[in-house]
């Protein structure tokens, strides 16, 4: 009778943990935010480029706030709680430059990817009046190039004075063992304004060699100025110091390429170190510059940029209303 009530109390152990497991899975399971992306709607997908500043609005109340695409489209709604799947969800998405949007939705575990409408581009001012032709778009811009030209080498020798076999007796300077009287030797070698030495050396070239030793030697740091130390523990000692001296130089690289066009959208992509960066289009048959500089301001366009994971920059540009591509 104990044995049969034991394996009905296990049983049930057995069947409620079965039964919290698969609660706790269920509940994971269950989405705690939604995102994705939002793009021009355009039957070429070479033209539903990205859209920024969209505002996203989650009408059915389960996100803590409204949020906004950045410069890639991507959007993240966080939910205040876990919602299950297969709810349904209402989301409007809002941007002065596209029609409004409303999107009945479900919440599950995927990429939402919204497609907008853009407004009708309004006419220039002016009756018959033509839009502004922009044509031959050219970018440029420049990285600098750091190089360095050999200019020649310094040579210089100097030497230890000192006479051999004489007990130190604990007067300093002494040799490495303490028993021979020592002395020390410097030199320094000058590279001039603007330059620096590169692939120094310095050694004892006569004299009791053995019995001598380069004591401080910074020279593999290189600099407009070296300095070199030796201690002789012995008779007289000569040494020699060698170094290249290069002149350090920097200059610009420029580079230019065209824009890849789609519709009325532009885009490029700038290295890290791009600086300078210029537009140079034919603005009705008149070829003008246009420095975009760091807030990618342009007198016939609106501009944005993205980051890519190895730093590079994604640049896109709408024309604005009155101008056309050529």
């Amino acid at each position: 009778m104990n044995l049969r009530r034991s394996l009905i109390v296990i049983a049930i152990c057995l069947m409620l943990a079965a039964g919290l497991v698969a609660v706790l899975r269920w509940r994971a399971q269950r989405p705690t935010s939604l995102q994705g992306a939002i793009v021009v709607e355009d039957p070429d997908v070479r033209k539903q480029r990205p859209i920024s500043e969209v505002e996203v609005y989650d009408v059915s109340g389960y996100s803590t706030a409204p949020v906004k695409s950045d410069s890639s489209g991507f959007f993240l709604l966080h939910f205040r709680k876990r919602v299950a799947r297969g709810r349904p969800v209402t989301l409007e998405f809002r941007h002065p430059d596209y029609h409004p949007l409303q999107l009945n939705e479900f919440v599950a575990d995927k990429l939402y990817i919204i497609h907008m409408t853009p407004n009708a581009i309004p006419q220039p001012s002016g009756t018959g009046q033509p839009a502004i032709k922009i044509g031959n778009v050219l970018v440029r811009y420049a990285l600098k190039n750091n190089s360095e030209v050999n200019i020649g080498s310094a040579v210089k020798t100097f030497q230890v004075v000192n006479k051999g076999n004489i007990p130190c007796r604990n007067q300093r300077p002494c040799s490495p063992d303490g028993r021979w009287k020592a002395a020390f030797g410097s030199a320094s070698l000058d590279a001039g304004t603007g330059n620096e030495f590169r692939d120094a050396t310095a050694s004892c070239i006569a004299g009791p060699c053995p019995f001598a030793r380069i004591e401080s030697n910074r020279l593999s740091r290189g600099g407009q100025i070296i300095t070199v130390s030796a201690r002789d523990w012995s008779d007289t000692a000569t040494f020699l110091v060698e170094a290249e001296v290069f002149h350090p130089m920097s200059s610009e690289i420029v580079h230019e390429f065209y824009p890849v066009i789609f519709g009325r959208s532009l885009s490029f992509t700038l290295p890290t170190a791009a600086e300078g960066i210029t537009l140079e289009a034919d603005v009705n048959d008149q070829r003008v510059f246009f420095p975009l500089g760091p807030s990618l301001f342009l007198s016939w366009a609106t501009c944005n940029a993205s980051v890519n994971p190895d730093r590079t920059r994604v640049c896109r540009c709408e024309l604005k209303p009155g101008y056309r591509f050529q």
